[in-house]
């Protein structure tokens, strides 16, 4: 049975950031690389090789986003509908956003220098270089939006209202690779630089998509579990 949501007041409202500014992620980038904390044993050398990749990493990371906050008009047991007719099939994104009112759509990007510095290394140039390089593109694009929930999360204080601590992607359980999209057409990320293939993928790959939820403070629910 599909339960009908009187939304908040606010009508759609879309925040772009030419600039996101962000320390290195170090721990969750050597996670990524397979070291963990007291189990894996580096060099200095090693660590002072993988540290160098990845600040010249970081220069060539222009990160660049946006976040859309739309009312939430219908949630259903096997979909979520949104302002303007965007319907997303997904039992377990309404599960996820079940005492939400409103939605958040977000999307970054690392840009193309990062990806043609990979690319070149990985025929063949450095392939060291390459994994760290790649490693270090995906978690501070992640980090990225960890940084827009931050912004976003700081605004919507102030009008009594918080932001799920989590998010969902499009690919992830019963969410189908092919909601990309509708995020990337209602993100418009051809804005930045971004372009989306036939099978849903963005472009430049450092590039992610994410959906959260927008409840009441003090409403005390813990729809951010799934």
């Amino acid at each position: 049975m599909a339960v009908i949501r009187e939304p908040f007041s606010s009508p759609p409202f879309q925040s772009d950031f030419e600039t996101i500014r962000i320390d290195l992620p170090r721990e969750q980038i050597y996670r990524r690389l397979g070291y963990r904390r007291n189990a894996t044993i580096i060099s200095p050398r090693q660590t002072e090789e993988i540290e160098r990749y990845m600040e010249e990493a970081q220069s060539l990371i222009s990160l660049k986003g946006t976040f859309l906050r739309l009312p939430i008009r219908e949630i259903s047991e096997d979909r979520v509908v949104l302002e303007g007719d965007v319907i997303f099939a997904s039992r377990n994104l309404a599960r996820f956003l079940k005492q939400c009112r409103e939605a958040a759509l977000m999307g970054a990007t690392a840009g193309p220098a990062i990806m043609a510095a990979i690319s070149e290394d990985a025929a063949g140039r450095n392939v060291t270089r390459a994994v760290v390089m790649d490693a270090t593109a995906s978690e501070t694009t992640d980090a990225a939006l960890d940084w827009i929930m931050s912004y976003l999360g700081n605004s919507l204080r102030r009008e009594g209202r918080i932001l799920l601590n989590r998010r969902y992607s499009a690919g992830y359980g019963d969410f189908l690779l092919e909601n990309q999209r509708t995020l990337y057409r209602l993100l418009q990320l051809e804005r930045f630089g971004v372009t989306l293939t036939d099978s849903c993928l963005l472009v430049p790959e450092k590039s992610v998509t994410a959906i959260t939820g927008i409840i009441k403070a003090g409403s005390g629910g813990k729809s951010d579990s799934l």
